[in-house]
């Protein structure tokens, strides 16, 4: 089973909802986690909302600093994107592939639900290839 690390800045929604939908989609096929370089208090409240509209709920969820044992033990890390450069993951963790992947604090529902299914598709797509 592939283990796949999700890594945003705050791991409050993309790594989260990219984690929620890897182990949702490919169950029994791999196991995903997220976490984050400067962890926020707790998960964007507008994320669980979209989540929750394709019937997966992550209000339970916490976001979770990043360590080097979570990146040791992934098979594949996938850093979300960068809006804050001084706390970047993707400039130490070398091996990671970058999505690019607006991030949707502030922003109203629907443009966060354009990014739930942006990551929802680039998911589905990563899952095909495994």
């Amino acid at each position: 089973m592939k283990k796949i690390l999700f890594v945003c800045v705050e791991n409050s929604a993309r790594s989260q909802m990219a984690e929620a939908f890897a182990n949702h989609y490919g169950k029994g096929k791999v196991e995903a986690y997220s976490a984050g370089t400067k962890i926020a208090e707790k998960i964007n409240p507008i994320v669980v909302k979209v989540m929750a509209e394709k019937g997966i709920d992550i209000s339970k969820n916490k976001p979770k600093p990043l360590n080097a044992e979570m990146a040791e033990k992934a098979d594949l890390i996938i850093t979300m994107g960068c809006e804050l450069e001084d706390s970047c993951p993707a400039s130490f963790l070398k091996k990671a592939i970058n999505w690019e992947i607006e991030g949707p604090k502030g922003k109203p529902i629907e443009k966060v639900r354009e990014i739930r299914d942006n990551i929802e598709n680039k998911v589905k797509e990563l899952l095909e290839i495994l």
